[in-house]
């Protein structure tokens, strides 16, 4: 398998042209592929259903565009886990090819949507955080749930409708163009054109963020001068300064995480990757899946809101356990007495 070469033609459309993207050679490097993914996939997906749980299940954070925002990037994190588990782990580990073209490009668009969606579902959390610091004043104005709802809808649309372009016909089979190192059937072009618009998405948010931070420091010191005056809105403040910083977290943990993929996706537009790089390009997209795990971590401590709900919800689970503990053994005791009676 290691001999295999991919052709920089469409020929390599060909039906066995599957097992030349197979590129983990040995059992070990398929076992710590397989751990890797079931071990960041499965608490991925526990991590994101219980920040959406959180969310939604309080009448105060549902109602918010920045946990609506917060909700979508949970929703596209597990999305992204189940399907990018699901059919890497199928195509890596078990070198399953038997699927057709068409398959295999509805699975990369779903995870290819799945990602977009969590990068976006970021900038608009960026901006509107920006909107809450800047015009504290008219953010309820400019952000209602209605105006949030249309642009989360906006932002899936838009994902879906790029990420499924190779499957309406913009692949190398179709275009009898140069095809992708690193994906079957993908076209070299679209790759660059998703690699530039998955960076200029990254620029606006950086852009964004930079803002964010911004206004927070000057926030900051404003509270710090007037610490006399403190009431609701400086209360107010320091809860956008908190969730500010938190996003930031959020970001930094994305760059490290993806930065090893886009670099790799990059090198291989211009220049032939080796066998080796391919496999470090294996590995690295674990990453992706270790992003999605982090950012639930990140809200549930930074958060105050969704930290509070996370401990109510807690003690809840541990009154009912203790009740059904107790349950059986005052039963008992009542059997017991209606006995000696």
């Amino acid at each position: 398998m290691d001999t295999c070469r991919i052709p920089e033609n469409a020929s390599k459309c060909s039906g066995n042209t599957m097992e030349c993207f197979m590129v983990l050679s040995t059992q070990a490097q398929k076992i710590s592929i397989g751990i890797l993914c079931g071990l960041f996939g499965t608490m991925c997906v526990f991590e994101n259903s219980l920040v959406l749980y959180l969310i939604f299940s309080s009448p105060g954070t549902r109602k918010k565009p920045s946990y609506l925002f917060i909700g979508s990037l949970a929703l596209a994190d597990i999305l992204a886990s189940i399907i990018f588990v699901c059919s890497f782990v199928n195509f890596h580990v078990f070198n399953d090819a038997g699927f057709s073209k068409e398959v295999f490009l509805l699975q990369l668009g779903g995870v290819n949507t799945s990602f977009s969606a969590s990068l976006s579902s970021l900038l608009l959390t960026a901006l509107d955080r920006y909107i809450s610091i800047s015009r504290p004043s008219e953010y309820k104005l400019l952000m209602t749930r209605k105006r949030a709802w249309t642009a989360l809808a906006v932002l899936w649309v838009t994902c879906a409708t790029i990420a499924y372009l190779p499957l309406l016909g913009w692949n190398c089979c179709m275009l009898d163009s140069t095809c992708s190192e690193l994906f079957p059937f993908v076209d070299d072009n679209y790759l660059s054109g998703w690699i530039c618009s998955i960076m200029v998405l990254l620029g606006c948010i950086v852009y964004a963020y930079a803002h964010v931070l911004w206004r927070a420091h000057q926030h900051v010191a404003y509270m710090e001068k007037h610490q006399a005056q403190a009431g609701k809105q400086n209360t107010r403040m320091r809860m956008d300064v908190m969730l500010a910083k938190t996003l930031v977290m959020v970001l930094a943990v994305l760059m490290l995480c993806w930065s090893p993929v886009l670099v790799l996706m990059i090198y291989s537009i211009f220049a032939r990757l080796s066998d080796h790089l391919r496999k470090v390009f294996a590995f690295c997209s674990t990453l992706c899946l270790l992003n999605s795990m982090v950012n639930p971590i990140i809200y549930a401590l930074r958060s105050k809101e969704l930290s509070s709900s996370l401990r109510r919800v807690f003690s809840q689970f541990r009154r009912q356990l203790k009740a059904a503990e107790e349950s059986p053994e005052a039963e008992s005791s009542h059997k017991c007495s209606v006995i000696e009676t």
